[in-house]
């Protein structure tokens, strides 16, 4: 299963848990619009690699609470520290994990649930203008208002199992606090995150639920354990005054707590550029095939004008520009035909703990054009005669792990991959645009609106030998920030074929 969502204002993360088979590849497909006028000569394709794409991963287990049974065990003297720790950080990284991924659909309902009941507000009050069209239509929204109430016990059942899931969890974490000191340290550090983080999520809940009647229990457990949770670090005095006072300086604080939790969760990397010593090869064989020529051209020359004159002398300097043309354009082209489709990066992943490698992945990046892509690709994308001049970013992965030097109990990774947009969108108009819309009463109302582009994400998984999933994701953007990323069609494993939008 792959997810993309917005990580902010110019950035995607791409998700993805990978199984149990050793072989994976995956090809992710930008369509740029032409008119931005991206080429290599804009934005080499080494550059964006190294400044728009980002790969991490992190072991990942779908058994939770084993991470909780093994700090348990090294609480109790049967591992060492350095267990300890990494198994506190594998609950504390799969619980934010879960809670990130579970938060986003509630947020985005309860949003939706609040445009609804503002929307009903506004209808009853033009309804209510007179006092018999108010009672008419009162009595016969009667049905529609019990149909329409069908969905909201939905969403409150799902808040109420999302904040006992994130209570328990927490509970079951505090359950076993360590008493040795190193050990103690490092679970008040992450105490101390689990806690920010599920407050800050729960607040983001509850400023997009609804204020009505049906909503207020939920909302007054929500603020409950929002307020338990301030009230537990200030006990515990996780946080000083002075930072808890200061929103700048507790969100900066909380972000360097998130990489320490994850520090021992995320496998090392090693990126290795490949053809190296291919390119010094390429390089030295171009020189010896013009020097070749040139030295024909000399002794040529030598031999018609016999004398060193004038003319000789432009000869040589006419011979040597060639040379100095020739040269690079030679060494060019046989650099292009010898790496053509062949990777240009290599990774390795490393265990943190052990150093040890798990993993390697072969990486390439380069431009297209829609024509050379394959016919599964265009077929997914649905391209129409108006995006015949997209430019095509191809991004390949080709990896292959080793589950049997895992950390024991994870043969599971979970791969993030983060795409910087913000190269693409300096290349966008700064300038806004004004529409004008007519009102009642024959009132011109003047609106300022920003210019957006549609990029089009294809991303094409296959994992072992079984079939390949493809999704394809409409990316709105403007110079700015990412409006807004939907999924409109996915086919292949755990999918039902989606039409195309």
């Amino acid at each position: 299963m792959i997810h993309v969502e917005r990580q902010d204002s110019l950035h995607l993360k791409v998700s993805r848990v990978l199984q149990e088979e050793t072989s994976h590849r995956l090809d992710l497909y930008l369509f740029v619009p032409g008119e931005l006028g991206l080429t290599g000569q804009v934005i080499a394709e080494e550059d964006f690699y190294h400044a728009a794409i980002q790969v991490k991963r992190t072991y990942f287990s779908d058994r939770y609470r084993l991470p909780l049974v093994l700090s348990r065990l090294a609480e109790r003297g049967r591992l060492d520290a350095e267990h300890y720790r990494l198994s506190l950080s594998l609950y504390a990284y799969q619980y934010v994990v879960a809670m990130e991924s579970a938060a986003g659909p509630l947020i985005d309902d309860a949003r939706r649930a609040l445009k609804a009941e503002k929307a009903e507000k506004a209808e009853k009050g033009e309804k209510a203008d007179t006092a018999t069209n108010g009672r008419a239509s009162e009595g016969r929204s009667q049905p529609v208002k019990e149909e329409a109430g069908e969905q909201p016990p939905s969403l409150e059942q799902r808040l109420a199992e999302h904040v006992d899931l994130a209570v328990s969890i927490l509970r079951r974490l505090r359950r076993h606090e360590p008493s040795e000191e190193s050990l103690h340290r490092y679970f008040a550090t992450i105490d101390n995150y689990l806690s920010w983080f599920t407050e800050q999520r729960l607040l983001a809940l509850l400023a997009g639920l609804p204020r009505g009647a049906r909503f207020r229990p939920v909302r007054a457990r929500l603020v409950a354990i929002c307020r338990a949770e301030d009230d537990y670090r200030r006990e515990r005095e996780y946080n000083s005054e002075r930072v808890t006072r200061d929103p700048t300086r507790m969100s900066n604080k909380m972000r360097l707590l998130r990489r320490l939790i994850e520090y021992p969760v995320t496998l090392k990397q090693k990126t290795q550029e490949l053809g190296n010593a291919e390119q010094k090869a390429v390089k030295a064989l171009a020189t010896a095939v013009v020097m070749v020529f040139v030295s024909l051209g000399l002794l040529r020359v030598r031999d018609t004008l016999a004398d060193i004159t004038a003319l000789f002398v432009l000869a040589m300097a006419g011979i040597y520009a060639l040379r100095e043309v020739f040269k690079d354009d030679l060494r060019n082209t046989l650099w292009r035909l010898l790496r053509r489709g062949r990777p240009k990066w290599r990774r390795q992943y490393l265990d943190p703990t052990r150093n040890q490698v798990v993993g390697r992945q072969l990486e390439w990046f380069d431009y297209k054009r829609y024509p050379r892509l394959d016919e599964e690709i265009k077929r997914v994308r649905k391209r129409s005669v108006a995006q015949r001049e997209e430019i095509v970013l191809h991004y390949r992965s080709r990896s292959r792990m080793s589950p049997t030097r895992f950390l024991s109990g994870y043969d599971h990774t979970r791969e993030t991959l983060a795409l910087d947009l913000s190269p693409i969108a300096r290349l966008m108009d700064k300038g806004s645009r004004r529409v004008y819309r007519l009102e009642e009463g024959d009132q011109v109302v003047r609106e300022e609106v920003e210019k957006r582009h549609l990029l089009n994400l294809v991303i094409r998984e296959t994992q072992g030998d079984g079939p390949p999933t493809l999704q394809r994701w409409k990316v709105v953007m403007s110079r700015s920030r990412i409006v807004d990323v939907e999924r409109v069609h996915a086919e292949g494993p755990g999918h039902e074929d989606e039409p195309g939008g």
